[in-house]
């Protein structure tokens, strides 16, 4: 099945263009089906999954019939579709829950990580650490071991035989300056280390602290990109901000991501080199904490 996220956000597209084909504002169609502003509002915003039963109500409102009609409550019911994240409810919190479900039938999944470690490519301990750090800034919106579970399930997904190819860009400061103890940041690396070597689909390459990235300015924030099998689902960007994920999927502003990777990309370690890089770190890391004990 194809990500139900991305095909809520195709059907909410398809639903506004029929609503302004028929020249009708969101309350005028809103009163057609007696039904309230804020729920067509949430549809054409791809907010929550749909109803059938109101899809299909709608499809009739507007007079949709034929192969358009089963086009659209196809797409509909692939909206709806529950995924293996959904059993987590919000226990697993709101963003691993999107990036889970974009990762679902995702082709390639690109990241630029500037301040994490990559979600789906992390070990227990870490996340556990991770928790620690969440805790004392008491900004958990999720249940720790539940989290944890499912973001161990996201790796398990990602390697599936038939799971996206996965690049990351590692920006070096991560590895110095995440407030976790040492030896459990060695940990981690070394984690990371086994999947890459593993695994052809799964690249790690490490943007070190003085390199020049040529063509403009640097990034803000850390950012996502992923594009999909299907040629109906565009390519879309997901950024990282202190509060919340923003979904980008207008072409423009996907290219511009997508343009700032290639030179983060560029300007990175070749993956051979990052992975005697991190190894390095992981072994200095080892050391300092026997020289501690």
């Amino acid at each position: 099945m194809p990500s139900p996220y991305v095909r809520r956000r195709r059907l909410a597209a398809e639903i506004r263009k029929l609503r302004e084909s028929r020249g009708l504002t969101t309350d005028g169609l809103a009163q057609l089906m007696y039904y309230s502003r804020t729920k067509i509002s949430r549809l054409e915003n791809a907010q929550g999954r749909p109803d059938l039963a109101e899809i299909m109500n709608m499809l009739d409102v507007l007079e949709i019939t034929g192969s358009q009609y089963d086009r659209l409550l196809t797409l509909a019911r692939e909206a709806a579709h529950k995924g293996w994240w959904d059993k987590y409810g919000v226990s697993m919190g709101p963003r691993q829950k999107l990036a889970a479900d974009l990762e679902y039938n995702a082709a390639t999944v690109r990241s630029y990580d500037q301040s994490a470690m990559p979600g789906a490519l992390q070990c227990r301990s870490f996340i556990d650490a991770l928790v620690k750090l969440d805790e004392s800034q008491q900004t958990l919106d999720y249940q720790p071991e539940r989290m944890a579970e499912a973001r161990e399930r996201r790796q398990r997904e990602l390697l599936r035989s038939d799971g996206p190819s996965y690049e990351t860009v590692l920006d070096e400061s991560v590895i110095h300056r995440l407030g976790v103890p040492p030896e459990i940041m060695a940990a981690q690396l070394r984690h990371m280390i086994a999947t890459v070597s593993e695994e052809e689909r799964i690249t790690v390459r490490v943007l070190m602290h003085n390199a020049r990235i040529p063509g403009g300015f640097l990034p803000k924030s850390s950012f996502y990109l992923y594009t999909f099998t299907e040629s109906g689902d565009p390519p879309m960007a997901i950024v990282d901000t202190v509060t919340t994920d923003l979904v980008l999927t207008q072409r423009g502003e996907v290219a511009r991501y997508t343009g700032r990777y290639d030179r983060l990309r560029e300007a990175a370690l070749s993956t051979e080199d990052s992975i005697a890089f991190l190894d390095q770190v992981a072994n200095r890391l080892t050391d300092q904490t026997g020289s501690n004990t």
